[in-house]
């Protein structure tokens, strides 16, 4: 007996060794010849010119669908009825360079090769159907539209949110591009034109709005003004910063200034409506400290990526080391230790200490130095200020419908993060209403709805005159939950020099906030 098992895995051993070897021969030395064998490239033809299912916009507008066509090697092809306008969304399929956005990211399911699709019941073993899949999106047309045209042809991006749901209404780059000479059947023109677009400066392939980051600016101080509110060492208001046109972090001679040295301070709700650098770099350093502050901007969402229905999404950063505690900034200033109302020392885990990169902190606070982030993760951040400190899975895939147009599934939906508490959270919305009726974003109002918002001014360095302008914000009828969450950048352009948030940024989040709190129009 023992003898015949001992047959039988040396039989098994054989069979497996030559398993290994024909393995190795064909991934390997043969890789090439298969590579360029002209039955493999027939197959991948026949699957390139199989049916896909479209995509459609909340409202009904076909973005992308596959169309019949009269060719030699293929059945169909894949076009994009409104070019530039989706592109950033879509993506292109493209039979020599890949597929990108949501053709790749929804593959499987327009292609109709998921495995529940294909497989739905045993019946479908025997018969041969059409197992592709539609998807419809959040976005809205409308919104997408009022983003485009408010944007002009200003380097920038547009992310309009829907806070209670995580869906994203409209995302929109500029400068884009047209998916469709890329998706064409002609191999070498198609080559042509990616090539032509990978090796344009603007890189308008490049999905700005989740995969590109940037210097937020001022709009980073509604994280740095939540770290303070969620930690206790500040009220909207207390403690009162004097009004200074500079201020020196301890352990540098380096001045940290207001822009255009402006002279600011005060409360926590004077700070946002005034946008006072001096003050938010002093609250952070002397106050909060680099512990709090980097548990709540990790809170927000910073240095995790969103977990969008999109590739190649990127994580924006806060920097989370600020070296070694030094001593406590009482001590530094030589003031006596910090005592509790009952004259007993406070405990070292309540005391803010100095650290060795305390300058550092000052500046991340106001959304400089090394913090940087996608628009997308800055329009998140005013979505959890509108949700009651919650943030919910963006997504931009609302349905995904079979042939019987039976719902078999859609984005990641449910919560994310819980960025700061609910009384946090409607306190910041106060002082953000606070910055639109009376401080920096004014022309973010939009008449009959409760606006509130965040301008920010983003240098790119001593020497640079260019800046970033951005705004975020949030909207909503009045008295009600916020239905609208939106971030808009102005990149930088040397032609235009220093530009402001409230200046460049405010009139276009008007007008896209404006088209997105009106009602939807009625789907086709």
């Amino acid at each position: 007996m023992n003898r015949q098992i001992a047959r039988l895995g040396v039989g098994f051993l054989v069979l497996y060794t030559l398993l290994f070897v024909q393995l190795n021969r064909v991934q390997v030395f043969q890789a090439e010849e298969l590579r360029e064998d002209v039955g493999n490239s027939r197959s991948v033809v026949r699957e390139f010119g199989q049916r896909r299912g479209s995509i459609s916009t909340a409202d009904g507008v076909v973005v992308a669908e596959s169309i019949e066509v009269d060719d030699a090697d293929f059945e169909r092809q894949r076009v994009y009825p409104h070019g530039e306008l989706y592109a950033h969304l879509t993506g292109h399929y493209s039979f020599n360079v890949g597929a990108t956005g949501l053709e790749r990211s929804y593959d499987d399911q327009l292609a109709g090769t998921a495995f529940e699709q294909e497989f739905s019941s045993l019946g479908d073993l025997f018969l041969d159907r059409d197992t592709t899949a539609d998807l419809t999106l959040t976005v809205r047309d409308d919104v997408q539209q009022a983003a485009r045209d408010a944007l002009g042809q200003r380097k920038g991006s547009v992310v309009v949110l829907d806070p209670r749901s995580g869906a994203v209404l409209a995302a929109y780059s500029w400068p884009s591009y047209d998916p469709n000479p890329v998706s064409g059947l002609d191999p070498q023109a198609s080559n042509e034109e990616w090539d032509r677009l990978v090796s344009d400066p603007a890189n308008p392939v490049l999905e700005r709005w989740h995969r590109e980051l940037f210097f937020p600016g001022s709009t980073f101080k509604v994280v740095t003004a939540s770290a303070a509110l969620e930690s206790g060492s500040a009220t909207l208001a207390e403690p009162s910063f004097p009004s200074v046109t500079s201020y020196t972090p301890p352990l540098t001679n380096v001045p940290i200034s207001n822009f255009g040295g402006s002279s600011c301070g005060g409360p926590l709700l004077d700070m946002l409506r005034q946008s006072c650098n001096t003050a938010f770099a002093k609250l952070a350093a002397e106050h909060v400290g680099p512990g709090p502050m980097v548990e709540r901007a990790e809170a927000f969402g910073f240095n995790s990526v969103p977990p969008i229905d999109l590739p190649a999404t990127v994580a924006s950063v806060f920097p989370t080391d600020y070296g070694a505690p030094l001593e406590t900034i009482d001590s530094f200033y030589g003031l006596p230790p910090a005592t509790t109302p009952d004259g007993q020392p406070v405990p070292d885990e309540d005391l803010v200490f100095l650290y060795e990169d305390t300058p550092a902190l000052a500046r991340s606070a106001i959304g400089q130095l090394d913090v940087k982030s996608t628009p997308l993760q800055m329009a998140l951040v005013a979505a959890a200020v509108a949700n009651e400190g919650l943030i919910e899975n963006p997504h931009v895939v609302g349905e995904i419908r079979d042939r019987d147009a039976q719902i078999i599934g859609g984005g990641p939906t449910g919560l994310w993060r819980q960025a700061m508490s609910p009384s946090t959270a409607a306190q910041m919305r106060e002082a953000m209403l606070a910055v639109v009726a009376g401080g920096t974003a004014t022309r973010l109002a939009v008449p009959g709805f409760e606006v509130g918002g965040k301008t920010g001014t983003a240098q790119l360095g001593r020497e640079v005159e260019a800046t970033h302008a951005w705004i975020i914000g949030f909207g909503g009828p009045p008295d009600e939950e916020p239905t609208v969450a939106i971030a808009v950048i102005i990149e930088a352009d040397e032609a235009v020099g220093q530009q402001t948030g409230g200046s460049a940024a405010a009139p276009v989040a008007q007008q896209v906030l404006a088209a997105a709190l009106a009602p939807p129009p009625v789907p086709e």
